[in-house]
């Protein structure tokens, strides 16, 4: 069990940034990604496609034309970008207006399953899904229009 809690990036226009921290580490899920790809000169190009997407996504909210289905029906995992690109940005889209970014990396089977690595960024995203859910439901979490709000530490 690791613990993570909910850590606001930024607040856009129309969407409100967010990605998981877990205590242990010392960057945040998306600070990893992009530290993993900002120099990268071979992925250079998808990295750059995924930043541009993200920063348009904090102007005119997350809208679904921008992600690609993952995960399973009943939950809300998305990936970036919708294009053909190597690589894979994993996120929570709850909304128009709320979207948690994850972690993810180079995508080279056909599916995220086959990848071990891919495959447990979605996993993580899933149940921190599902996490989120029942804490609306006991109301440690409170989910507006535009924010989540709560102080919880969560255990994944």
């Amino acid at each position: 069990m690791s613990e993570v809690e909910l850590y606001l990036i930024g607040e856009g226009e129309n969407c409100t940034l967010y990605t998981l921290q877990f205590l242990r580490d010392a960057d945040n899920e998306f600070e990893k990604f992009v530290a993993k790809f900002i120099n990268d000169s071979d992925y250079s190009e998808d990295y750059t496609r995924i930043a541009a997407v993200v920063s348009r996504i904090a102007r005119t909210g997350a809208l679904e034309r921008y992600f690609r289905r993952e995960g399973r029906e009943s939950d809300s995992v998305v990936a970036l970008p919708v294009l053909s690109s190597k690589l894979r940005l994993y996120c929570i889209r709850l909304s128009d207006k709320i979207l948690i970014l994850g972690n993810g990396d180079i995508k080279n089977t056909r599916t995220y399953e086959e990848d071990s690595k891919l495959k447990a960024y979605v996993l993580t995203l899933q149940k921190f899904e599902k996490l989120l859910k029942q804490g609306v439901e006991d109301g440690s979490v409170t989910i507006t229009e535009s924010t989540i709000e709560t102080d919880n530490i969560f255990e994944l």
